[in-house]
């Protein structure tokens, strides 16, 4: 389960990435802001780096060069990261089908 600290960290970066990228937000031009496919692809780079991390910090442990705590938080950084990724996915494909039903 993750910390309160965690989620806050986890909610402040991603405010800090929607900030960087909703400059250009609603000027329906790709030449104001960044596109949606850079932004998908960053999010799930930075998730994956995440994991990459929690991964060292875990070997680090096991080969007793690490803090348990820095891996707990590593992987709890990771949890939080893959969690919000999940739901952003479901929240996109929940658009996308409601998107379908409208009538043409």
């Amino acid at each position: 389960m993750a910390t309160p600290t965690v989620a806050a960290n986890a909610y402040a970066n991603l405010a800090r990435v929607l900030e960087n990228s909703g400059a250009g937000a609603g000027k329906g031009s790709e030449a104001s802001g960044q596109s949606f496919a850079s932004l998908l692809k960053d999010a799930v780079g930075s998730v994956m780096e995440s994991g990459r991390k929690s991964d060292a910090q875990t070997v680090a442990m096991a080969a007793g060069k690490a803090n348990v705590m820095d891996v707990v938080t590593a992987v709890a950084d990771t949890d939080v990261a893959v969690s919000t990724l999940v739901s952003v996915r479901d929240r996109v494909i929940a658009a996308y089908e409601d998107i379908m039903k409208m009538p043409i």
